[in-house]
């Protein structure tokens, strides 16, 4: 199983970007610090409140020389359906139909065929710096992933309820 310290599985995906069908590998993000996140189904409750709230804060992510993908166990088709009833995504959609990234990432859910609600930081050097794996019925605070990615990119020691700019701890 996966764990944080460890390099991030690579993966290629197919998926939906500003109305077109991709091709992304994690890969091709190297240099940059990476939000990756998964959710069980478009055409859900909670997975379109995360999926909105993502997009919604991608220029905070961009201001943490971050990007963001998404990714579930849908087709790149039933991305782009959801994309043309609820609007475009200022994030890469990525179709894990295979499962085997949603596998390598520790986060499917075998005998359904979902992933859970995993989101993973990883830093440019393609290791693994956060992971947070929720039920399928309580979706994440983006809030949180924000305050973690800035925290991390400080390289310093940040106490419970750090803020960016908010002293740290010091030297890790």
């Amino acid at each position: 199983m996966i764990q944080v310290g460890q390099h991030a599985p690579e993966f290629t995906l197919e998926g939906i970007s500003d109305g077109e069908f991709i091709t992304s590998s994690l890969s091709e993000y190297r240099g940059k610090w990476v939000v990756l996140f998964f959710w069980p189904l478009d055409f859900t409750f909670i997975c379109p409140t995360e999926i909105l709230e993502f997009s919604a804060r991608i220029k905070e992510f961009d201001e943490l020389n971050a990007v963001v993908l998404g990714a579930s166990t849908d087709s790149k088709y039933a991305h782009k359906a959801w994309t043309e009833r609820l609007g475009e995504i200022n994030f890469p959609m990525l179709s894990d139909i295979t499962k085997d990234v949603s596998r390598d990432y520790g986060i499917l859910i075998e005998g359904q065929g979902i992933a859970l609600r995993g989101a993973f930081i990883v830093d440019p050097q393609g290791k693994i710096r956060y992971q947070l794996v929720h039920d399928l019925s309580v979706g994440r605070s983006v809030d949180e992933i924000l305050r973690v990615l800035g925290a991390l990119q400080t390289g310093e020691l940040c106490p419970v309820a750090w803020t960016p700019g908010a002293p740290t701890l010091g030297k890790a």
